[in-house]
C-alpha cells in the first residue's frame, strides 16, 4: 500500500474521496424500489398538521434541498474533510434505515390540490408527481438537513457566516416538508432521532471508550 501510495499522483490522492458521493445515485435507485403502495399504510397525522396551512413558495427550497446537501458536502470535503466522511457514513445508514422502515411501517401523508399556473404551483406538482405520497417517516429531507446542520455546529471549520447559511437553510428545508405537506411532525421527529441515535453510536460512544482507556492507562501508569 505504501509502494502503491508513493506511485500516485498526489493530486489524484487528494481528489479521490469526492468519489464516495457517488453513493447517492445509487441510494436514489434503491429509494425508487421501496417507493411504491403496500397492502397497508399508517398516518401520523396529528392535529397540529392538520392545522399547518399549504405553502407553495416553500416548493423552492424543498426542491434544492439534494443540491443543498451536495454543496454543503462539497464544503466539508475541502474545509473539514472528517465532517465529509461522517456525513457520507451518517447519510448512507440513516438512508438505509429508512427504507428499512418504509418496508415494514409505510405511512401516508394527504396532499391538497394544487391551483394555479404560475412557477411555484408548476413547481410544487412536478415534485408531487415525482415522488408518490408514502415513506414519509422518517423524512430523508429532514434527517439529511438536520446532519449536515449538526456537522457544523461541531466542525473546526465552523464561524458564524456557515453556521448561520447552513442552520438557516436546514431549518427552512425542514419547515417546507411541513408547509408542502410531503410531511408531517412525526417524520421531523423520527428524522432527527436517526441522526443522534447514530452520532452517539458511530462517534459519541468510541470518543467515550477512548477516554476512558486512556484515563485508565494513565492512572495504571501512575
Amino acid at each position: 500500500m505504501t509502494w502503491l501510495k508513493n506511485r500516485t499522483p498526489r493530486q489524484l490522492l487528494y481528489w479521490a474521496p469526492i468519489l464516495l458521493m457517488l453513493i447517492f445515485p445509487v441510494l436514489g435507485s434503491l429509494y425508487h424500489l421501496v417507493n411504491q403502495p403496500t397492502n397497508k399504510v399508517y398516518s401520523l397525522l396529528t392535529p397540529l398538521d392538520q392545522a399547518t396551512p399549504f405553502i407553495k413558495y416553500f416548493a423552492l427550497p424543498y426542491g434544492v434541498w439534494i443540491f443543498y446537501i451536495y454543496v454543503c458536502l462539497v464544503y466539508f470535503f475541502f474545509r473539514d474533510r472528517p465532517s465529509y466522511y461522517r456525513s457520507l457514513l451518517v447519510y448512507t445508514v440513516c438512508a438505509l434505515t429508512c427504507y428499512g422502515v418504509y418496508l415494514v411501517f409505510q405511512t401516508t401523508v394527504p396532499r391538497p390540490e394544487v391551483i394555479g399556473n404560475d412557477p411555484f404551483a408548476q413547481l410544487t406538482r412536478f415534485i408531487y408527481n415525482r415522488d408518490q405520497p408514502f415513506n414519509c417517516f422518517p423524512s430523508i429531507h429532514c434527517f439529511s438537513s438536520y446532519m449536515v446542520m449538526r456537522m457544523i455546529w461541531k466542525s473546526p471549520a465552523r464561524n458564524r457566516l456557515n453556521v448561520t447559511l447552513i442552520s438557516g437553510m436546514s431549518l427552512l428545508i425542514i419547515a417546507s416538508t411541513l408547509f408542502m405537506k410531503q410531511h408531517v411532525i412525526m417524520d421531523v421527529i423520527g428524522a432527527v432521532a436517526i441522526v443522534e441515535i447514530y452520532s452517539f453510536l458511530f462517534f459519541k460512544l468510541p470518543a467515550m471508550y477512548r477516554n476512558k482507556t486512556a484515563s485508565q492507562r494513565r492512572e495504571f501508569q501512575a
